[in-house]
């Protein structure tokens, strides 16, 4: 059964490909499905697949990919859904004009350098981008802004994804957004690092 009185809410997790964003993002929507909130979890390469598909790499390309996001992410929590975004949003000033358009919204700076964000490069980007293949890829020839004023910072290269998670329902608390729930976040299996 759902809680009743549920305040939507945008959780908007930004950061380098690689740093931990789309992990920390469904292990808090796992947690918070578990005390049964309605959840959506907008990741950026799935809404590329299906709502913005088709669209470039370009800077005025990458804003409307995250306008399409912050459009949909604004209507789910307008109707009392907490919507996990999980998107690198390189840019400050569209970020910025999402969180304008949102009244519920919260900021996540998963960081983590870049060259931990190499490290974890599963799908070979960072190396495709370093020789040339990729152009302007994000944090190599093309510019990531982090965010001035986050309401919450990850350090994912010396926290756990408990302690990230945990930082996150910690503000979610103070903000109201959820109650203080029974079960701790020990239900999640504690895990060392982000990415192996």
């Amino acid at each position: 059964m759902v809680l009743e009185q549920q305040r939507g809410v945008t959780i908007w997790f930004t950061g380098l490909s690689g740093a931990g964003k789309t992990t920390i993002a469904q292990f808090l929507a796992e947690h918070l499905r578990k005390q049964k909130y309605k959840v959506e979890l907008l990741d950026g390469d799935i809404v590329r697949q299906n709502l913005t598909k088709g669209l470039g790499f370009s800077k005025e390309a990458r804003d409307e990919n995250i306008r399409s996001i912050g459009f949909v992410a604004n209507l789910l929590t307008r109707n009392d859904v907490i919507v996990i975004v999980s998107a690198i949003s390189p840019y400050r000033e569209i970020r910025d004009e999402v969180r304008q358009q949102i009244r519920d919204f919260v900021e996540v700076y998963v960081n983590a350098p870049l060259s931990v964000c190499e490290k974890r490069d599963v799908k070979g980007l960072y190396k495709k981008a370093r020789s040339g293949e990729i152009k302007g890829f994000t944090g190599i020839d093309d510019p990531y802004e982090p965010p001035l004023n986050p309401e919450v910072e990850c350090q994912t290269d010396c926290e756990t994804i408990t302690e990230s998670v945990t930082k996150v329902v910690t503000q979610l608390k103070r903000f109201g957004y959820v109650q203080s729930e029974k079960e701790a976040l020990t239900r999640i299996p504690p895990h060392p690092q982000i990415l192996a």
